[in-house]
């Protein structure tokens, strides 16, 4: 971890060195960052970050394609195995809907 390599072995000293470098963060921000993988980080957060840490932000993260492409819809399933989707559906034109009661 970046942190160890420079001598912070605590979130609270990260923290602090947050907070001097101008960006202030919850006590439960910090310990989501540094217990785990973070939901989100705004960029200005990761640009303080990588300042403290005398780093590049390719430094902290990886790419993780397999959630990527775990998040694409599937593709439509094929009928009797074979390459087509299905039925298109178009409308039909013509004969105007029924009034409706009243």
């Amino acid at each position: 971890m970046r942190a160890a390599e420079r001598g912070i072995w605590k979130s609270a000293e990260m923290r602090r060195r947050l907070a001097a470098a101008g960006l202030e963060i919850s006590a439960g921000k910090m310990s989501g960052w540094w217990a785990g993988t973070p939901a989100t980080i705004r960029l200005e957060e990761l640009d303080v970050l990588c300042s403290i840490l005398d780093c590049a932000p390719s430094d902290l993260m990886t790419p993780e394609p397999q959630k990527v492409a775990a998040r694409r819809p599937r593709q439509a399933e094929t009928i009797n195995g074979e390459n087509e989707v299905g039925p298109t559906v178009s409308p039909r034109f013509g004969k105007p809907r029924s009034e409706p009661p009243l």
